[in-house]
């Protein structure tokens, strides 16, 4: 057996994972996304194809390559094309052909009846299969590949995806068995197989193999019958293959002011509410808040997410185009421009604000984040006061090599004394200045000003839109790649492009040195969380839901049900989905009901029932703190 077909014998398991998990999430999403079982490189391709079909302008040159290659991190060695070739009878000339012509429609129409006549070929391969094993695998390849369309039919459908669910496992019971060893051997029911196998083809053959389709102003899986009917139905948000919004490991250290200063944030309602919606999906607008994408997605611990990657919107891990089409279509500039996401690390020194410093205000910043770029409702002033408080506490790292007026200390290795001489030394071709006039050691390396350094492509002649806001260098060991774009892999790389492109006359050695130097700058003492068997990743997301929690002390007497909903409908479902990564499993069951109770809370308040509410919040503060020492 080869690797890629044990990798098939995979998924159907890791999807019954996956769907587990999905079954635990039931009521408002959670910020903590879900991992996707594996996709069959046709399945990954078809997906991909919705996705990037319903971007404007549709990028085709990805569509060609979503088919010819394997998707980002797929388990496949091969494209779909490859795959195709070895695996089916099915030619995939008319697609192609569609997608040289750039003809929306006929690749949404020629890629679904691929999928569904693939589906049926494997499905015959299954009812025709002389032994149990070639027809086992060969459902979970039709399986697999039914997963493409999945997701539409339950949406739209709900009975017949009933129905086919249960032919499904008609299927899978009825294939027979080749018993261990010879014995305990049955037979495959070929009768019963093909019931099955009729009841999922009659669908395809109505919905996914008609003629012709009917024109789609958005590209989905939804089953033909129903588009026809012209029925509005809202299918669930989902991210094509190879995308990854999930947390960076290691995870970065947060460093917060008061913490520092050794305040409790149980005794900073504002700031603590606030760090809740810096956590929370819900106050973003779909699909990001369907998706579960909140500020923390991409400022991961206030620092750089740079595994996060969304095909279409993201040109490289860690980058993100937040004024395409995707997340809110009426902000597209129908420009591809991901940018590099930048630190939030030290954020009140470090205004303007955006990368090219177009927000004066953070607050404004924020608000325009929020309701702009991730299309949701105008936040209440509560709301920005909130988010402001807990972002303004964001520090950067400490770094015992460095002064708090950034010169360095005795710590310092000596090419890096001799990089902040060269750092500090006025060039001709800079106009005299020096690379300290715009990153000012003791202003956290910054002038609070933007530059047109020559790192932007200008939008057309005579453009002045090449400036850019000047970064922080604290902290930057851990942001790479560098630049607004991410176009600079390395510290050496970004002082070889100054060296280069100002033509400073560096010899090696300066080079090296003045890297050095900027490693040095950028260094920290401890720049991750620390973890071992009991100080886990989920005791310390434990403890931020349950401080997220405490504000109810604060709202409850208030009786601000707008406020407290968001903050219960947020921690209860990150509460059960951080639960499932607990390494105490005994105690799992008393964190769902934990979680199930702080839902309570929000089910009281929205009868209006704050009695009951307030018993509730009670019952969870002293439930929490019984659990607390087994909460690992």
């Amino acid at each position: 057996m080869n690797s890629e077909t044990a990798v098939i014998q995979k998924f159907l398991g890791a999807f019954i994972v996956a769907l587990a998990s999905a079954l635990v999430l039931s009521g408002p999403v959670a910020a903590t996304p879900a991992k996707e079982a594996p996709w069959l490189p046709e399945a990954a391709a078809y997906r991909l194809t919705l996705f990037l079909g319903n971007l404007e302008p549709l990028p085709w040159d990805d569509v060609g390559t979503a088919w010819a290659e394997p998707y980002r991190g797929s388990e496949f060695s091969v494209g779909a094309l490859a795959w195709l070739d070895g695996n089916s009878d099915i030619g995939p000339a008319p697609l192609l052909d569609a997608i040289t012509r750039e003809d929306r429609q006929a690749v949404f129409a020629e890629a679904t009846r691929l999928i569904a006549r693939r589906i049926d070929e494997e499905l015959d391969r299954a009812v025709m299969a002389d032994d149990p094993a070639r027809a086992q695998q060969a459902v979970r390849t039709a399986r697999e590949l039914y997963r493409s369309f999945a997701d539409g039919i339950a949406a739209a459908d709900p009975d017949a995806s009933r129905r086919i669910g249960l032919a499904w496992l008609e299927l899978n019971s009825s294939t027979g068995s080749a018993g261990v060893l010879g014995a305990g051997a049955t037979p495959a029911s070929r009768k019963t197989m093909e019931a099955a196998r009729e009841v999922i083809s009659l669908y395809l053959a109505e919905n996914y193999l008609v003629d012709d389709f009917a024109p789609r102003r958005t590209l989905s899986a939804l089953p033909e019958t129903v588009v026809l009917s012209g029925r509005t139905i809202e299918v669930p948000p989902s991210l094509p293959p190879g995308f990854d919004i999930f947390d960076q490991d290691p995870l970065p250290r947060l460093v917060l002011n008061f913490e520092e200063q050794g305040i409790d944030e149980t005794d900073l309602p504002l700031v603590a509410y606030g760090d809740m919606l810096f956590d929370s999906a819900q106050i973003f607008g779909n699909p990001a808040q369907g998706l579960g994408v909140a500020c923390s997605t991409c400022h991961n611990r206030s620092d750089v997410n740079q595994r996060l990657f969304i095909p279409g919107a993201s040109h490289q891990p860690g980058a993100i185009d937040v004024d395409g089409a995707f997340f809110n279509p009426i902000f597209n500039d129908r420009r591809d421009d991901p940018i590099d996401i930048p630190s939030l690390r030290g954020l009140r020194f470090t205004g303007p604000y955006g990368r090219d410093g177009r927000f004066a205000s953070l607050r404004d910043f924020t608000r325009n984040v929020i309701v702009n770029e991730f299309g949701g409702d105008e936040p209440t002033p509560f709301m920005l006061d909130a988010l402001l408080a807990y972002m303004l506490e964001f520090d950067f790292l400490p770094n015992s090599m460095l002064t708090p007026d950034g010169q360095l200390t005795e710590a310092a290795p000596e090419a890096a004394q001799r990089g902040e001489a060269i750092f500090n030394t006025p060039f001709a071709a800079l106009g005299d200045r020096s690379c300290s006039s715009c990153h000012v050691p003791d202003t956290n390396f910054l002038d609070r000003q933007a530059h047109d350094i020559g790192s932007v492509a200008l939008a057309y002649d005579g453009a002045r839109t090449g400036a850019m806001d000047t970064p922080t260098l604290l902290g930057t060991v851990y942001t790479a790649p560098y630049f607004h774009d991410g176009s600079l892999p390395t510290l050496a790389a970004v002082v070889d492009w100054f060296d280069e492109s100002k033509s400073l006359g560096l010899t090696g050695a300066e080079r090296a040195d003045l890297t050095a130097y900027l490693e040095t700058v950028g260094a920290a003492d401890e720049p991750y969380e620390a973890f071992d068997a009991e100080n886990t990743a989920f005791r310390l997301a434990f403890s931020e839901l349950t401080t997220f929690a405490s504000t109810l002390d604060t709202l409850l007497p208030q009786r601000d049900a707008k406020h407290i909903l968001l903050l219960t409908d947020t921690v209860a479902a990150d509460l059960s989905a951080d639960a499932s990564t607990m390494s105490n499993l005994a105690a799992r069951p008393e964190v769902y009901a934990l979680a199930q109770r702080l839902a309570e809370v929000g089910d009281a308040v929205r009868t209006d029932d704050w009695v009951a509410a307030e018993t509730s919040w009670t019952a969870f503060k002293s439930e929490a703190d019984a659990i607390e020492e087994r909460a690992f």
